[in-house]
């Protein structure tokens, strides 16, 4: 859905630049120039736009449901790492990006999706992701947000970032996460509680194209992504007015699971060993809320979590 917008978006700005309103298009460039930093400083917020009837009809189509397992202060700021990816991301979307799921359950905690920074380069496109609660993934990004002093903030980041899509296959419980430890480092430098967040169905709602490691279609799909900074899965779901092909999502639930915090100290120069303790803690934490809770969305006992 955020691809067709963003596709729409980027069609009207060339229409803006090939047709008689140039001008328009040049004041926007000018705008973005100057406004270019803020998906990095916070984003710009708006309740209107996350609180739009159609994002109520969206979680109602899967349905999307948000499940908390403990309180969260918002006297202190928090790191949520969201798994899995996925092709949609739409239990990140659906649950941080609109209102009122979060809100609700977490009184008090502002919540930011980090996605990664080329798609704040997509004209008009920027501002409602920004509107919706989006902002970039970098260093200064996240750190912007933990810095907020007396709390109340919550970093939300999908660990398993781009190249992790492409494990999205239907009953996969593989995670990109060994080798993922920037996260844990942000958390130690601004004191920021970690939290672990599992979304139960976010693999069910495509079928891609068989893609196991060491095949052509694997490989050229890596480096285009290295190349790329973001990943192309090939993958179909349901029609319009039938369920055998198309690029509509399955109608999947989707529970997403926000875990207890881990108590993270502060501290501004963390060793390669504190950060090894911590992630093999928060892999601990996030495959102890996997197995607690598995059995109630249908994962058969036998399987367990795979981290790579």
């Amino acid at each position: 859905l955020l691809s067709l917008v963003a596709e729409f978006c980027f069609g009207f700005f060339v229409i803006l630049i090939l047709g008689n309103f140039w001008f328009l298009a040049v004041l926007y460039l000018l705008w973005l120039y100057l406004d270019w930093g803020t998906p990095s400083a916070g984003g710009r917020r708006s309740h209107w736009v996350r609180g739009w009837t159609v994002w109520k009809y969206f979680r109602e189509y899967f349905p999307i449901h948000l499940i908390k397992t403990s309180e969260l202060s918002p006297n202190h700021n928090y790191l949520l790492g969201f798994h899995p990816h996925g092709v949609l991301v739409a239990g990140a979307f659906g649950n941080f990006c609109t209102d009122p799921p979060f809100k609700n359950l977490f009184p008090g905690l502002t919540p930011y999706l980090h996605i990664m920074p080329i798609w704040f380069g997509c004209p008009f496109f920027r501002e409602y992701i920004m509107c919706a609660g989006m902002v970039s993934a970098s260093k200064e990004s996240v750190s912007h947000v933990l810095n907020n002093e007396g709390g109340g903030h919550a970093s939300v980041i999908v660990i398993g970032g781009a190249e992790e899509s492409l494990n999205a296959h239907p009953g996969s419980l593989t995670l990109n996460i060994l080798k993922r430890k920037g996260f844990i480092k942000m958390a130690l430098k601004h004191g920021a509680h970690l939290v672990p967040v599992f979304s139960f169905g976010e693999n069910e709602l495509f079928k891609q194209v068989a893609n196991p490691k060491g095949s052509w279609l694997r490989n050229v799909q890596e480096k285009l992504q290295k190349i790329m900074g973001f990943a192309l899965p090939l993958f179909h779901a349901r029609g319009v007015f039938q369920y055998s092909f198309g690029l509509i999502p399955y109608r999947q639930p989707i529970h997403t699971v926000v875990g207890s915090p881990i108590p993270v100290k502060q501290n501004l120069n963390p060793t390669t060993e504190e950060i090894d303790q911590l992630h093999a803690l928060y892999l601990q934490k996030l495959k102890k809320l996997f197995e607690e809770h598995k059995s109630n969305y249908g994962i058969p006992a036998h399987k367990s979590l795979i981290f790579e």
